[in-house]
């Protein structure tokens, strides 16, 4: 058997085990039924020359849009069809390194075995295309369902702009302080739709996590726990409201001088 690109290498090993240790964490939680869920994480920054040099084990195969910034640029990305809960166990068997080629339109499997990217892989492939092109340093995109937040896209009330993030702020002061830009929202359309990719593509231009509605949550970050922890803390922040309605009252949350004030003291973009 071949020797696993892992293998002597192990910042690009404990950039892998962290994606693994995440997917832990979103079926931990209840938040990655079936195969449900995405991770896609930029790891160039750990390949060397002779990854670069490693024969394709597919076909190559179309993005379906030209990706000007992603030439040369290799990703781990989560398998299509394939179980956080398992990717958890083994990330080298369910998820594979993709390298773009040269034509910014198409990409080969290259380590370790030929499992196909996730079918998403398009949408999450053209928000890193962004961030390469901003150079805001971000990695890792990751795709979830938090049961509590879901829960909340169901509500009319609170998709309007910014109602959601303002509420979820107020709940504790570790959400406003850990995820200062709030959560954008995009209406329902079709999952892996080209309208859903355009529509989390613009509102991530403004925030750092988006919520589909009816459907779940799209993250950025530095790295994929970055990414992870943001989802987390405004899960955090959903699931204190709903307990609180469940005692049989609305909570009242900080005020809106308090949270100016946290704002003022951690030195936060909102």
């Amino acid at each position: 058997m071949t020797k696993s690109i892992l293998e002597g290498r192990p910042a690009l090993k404990k950039e892998v085990y962290a994606i693994a240790e995440v997917a832990g964490y979103l079926w931990q939680n209840g938040w990655a039924e079936r195969n449900g869920g995405n991770i896609t994480v930029n790891i160039t920054d750990h390949v060397d020359d002779e990854i670069r040099r490693l024969p394709a084990l597919s076909e190559t195969m179309p993005i379906g849009e030209t990706l000007p910034h992603l030439r040369g640029q290799y990703f781990y990305c989560k398998g299509t069809g394939k179980r956080m809960r398992d990717l958890a166990r083994e990330p080298m068997a369910n998820g594979s390194v993709i390298r773009i080629l040269d034509d910014c339109a198409s990409y080969a499997i290259i380590a370790d075995q030929p499992v196909l990217p996730t079918s998403e892989l398009p949408s999450h492939l053209a928000v890193h295309n962004r961030q390469i092109e901003l150079g805001s340093g971000y990695k890792a995109t990751v795709h979830t369902h938090p049961i509590e937040l879901v829960a909340m896209s169901h509500n009319p009330a609170f998709l309007a702009k910014d109602v959601l993030s303002r509420m979820l702020w107020s709940m504790i002061p570790e959400t406003k302080a850990f995820c200062p830009l709030g959560l954008g929202i995009v209406p329902y359309m079709l999952p892996g739709s080209k309208e859903l990719a355009q529509g989390t593509l613009k509102e991530l231009e403004e925030y750092d996590v988006v919520m589909w509605e009816k459907h779940g949550v799209f993250a950025k970050g530095k790295d994929v726990m970055d990414a992870f922890d943001q989802i987390d803390v405004l899960s955090k922040s959903a699931k204190i409201y709903i307990d609180a309605r469940a005692m049989g009252f609305t909570p009242t949350g900080m005020t809106e001088e308090q949270m100016a004030g946290m704002t003022r003291a951690f030195n936060l973009p909102r």
